[in-house]
């Protein structure tokens, strides 16, 4: 049985070594912040439609340190 590989990523060189999603430039903390002023996850899909829902759903549930 595989594990499903993480699509949050951690580089020094990307982001200022922020998580971010992987293959763009969006960090973590970008969306727990446009989640906890009112933003929804539709708003966050249709305003980076490369995104997937699985993508989103484990940026939000990150744990940022």
């Amino acid at each position: 049985m595989s594990q499903k590989q993480s699509s949050i990523v951690i580089d020094p060189l990307i982001c200022s070594g922020k998580p971010h999603i992987a293959g763009t430039r969006l960090t973590v903390e970008l969306l727990q912040a446009q989640l906890a002023t009112g933003w929804s996850r539709k708003n966050i899909l249709e305003t980076y439609p490369y995104l997937t829902e699985e993508q989103v759903d484990e940026a939000l549930g990150y744990r940022i340190a």
